[in-house]
């Protein structure tokens, strides 16, 4: 039988599209890719945290003189799984007991933008859903606040050699690190954060993680971004269908059929 009055088709529609912005709305977040991406890099001008550390394999941002990077390791062994597209794979024995994200910062890896470090804020993501979807932990990971006053980075500028970066133990050192530096990195791993967010982790599981790092300008304009995603083991699993995904995906079909009764 079709349906021939207009009001019910109108009507029909937008119950249609409503499911279906709701269902867009309830997905789990997937990250854009940013353009300017490049893979398997190595970062300017090397890395400078610890020593033994070698550089390589980086998902990187690079332009107007900016370079933010990120990859994931296992420590220690410092094996590097990429696999050349912004993703990196470990099994479930390398991976545990940890694997680490290196992430580092160069606001003038050219030498064309005298930008030092404490002229941009940042916003680091990281990911603790081992499924397919995310959630997120954010925080500004460089700027000093009165819950923390200053990080351990590892800091210097373009003529830094590898293992050579300075950290500061206290947070008159760290702020003038910060006001006197281009190059700033870092190593860390979810665990470290599971009690500022609330959040669990458990490193013995298959799962997918994203992680991305973002600096902006004084006017809050975001300036650049890096993304990476960690596939650990098998991977996280895609999540079982809500009854709401469901309603919708029945909705979507009645109106394809309906569509093609009234053409």
């Amino acid at each position: 039988m079709k349906i021939k009055s207009s009001g019910s088709k109108r009507v029909f529609t937008t119950i249609c599209l409503s499911i279906v912005v709701t269902l867009a709305t309830i997905s789990p977040t997937v990250l854009a890719a940013p353009i300017s991406l490049l893979f398997d890099q190595n970062v300017t001008p090397d890395i400078i945290f610890g020593s033994g550390n070698s550089n390589g394999s980086f998902t990187v941002y690079k332009n107007n003189g900016i370079e933010l990077g990120l990859r994931a390791k296992i420590p220690f062994t410092g094996t590097l799984h990429s696999n050349g597209d912004g993703s990196y794979s470990y099994s479930l024995a390398e991976a545990n007991p940890q694997w680490n994200f290196d992430w580092t910062v160069n606001t003038d890896y050219d030498g064309s933008t005298s930008k030092v470090i404490s002229d941009f804020t940042y916003l680091i993501g990281i990911d603790f859903d081992p499924g397919i979807g995310t959630d997120f932990f954010t925080f500004d990971p460089i700027t000093p606040t009165t819950a923390v006053p200053f990080y351990d980075h590892s800091l210097g500028n373009n003529g830094t050699a590898n293992g050579a970066g300075v950290e500061a133990t206290d947070a008159a050192t760290y702020q003038n690190l910060i006001d006197n530096n281009n190059v700033l990195q870092q190593s860390w791993r979810h665990q470290f954060f599971t009690t500022a967010s609330g959040k669990s982790f458990d490193p013995t599981i298959d799962g997918t993680y994203d992680i991305f790092l973002s600096a902006f300008d004084g006017s809050g304009q975001q300036v650049a971004r890096t993304q990476i995603q960690t596939i650990i083991g098998a991977g996280g699993s895609i999540p079982e269908p809500t009854p709401l995904i469901l309603l919708g995906l029945g909705l979507m079909a009645m109106f394809a059929s309906y569509k093609r009764q009234s053409a």
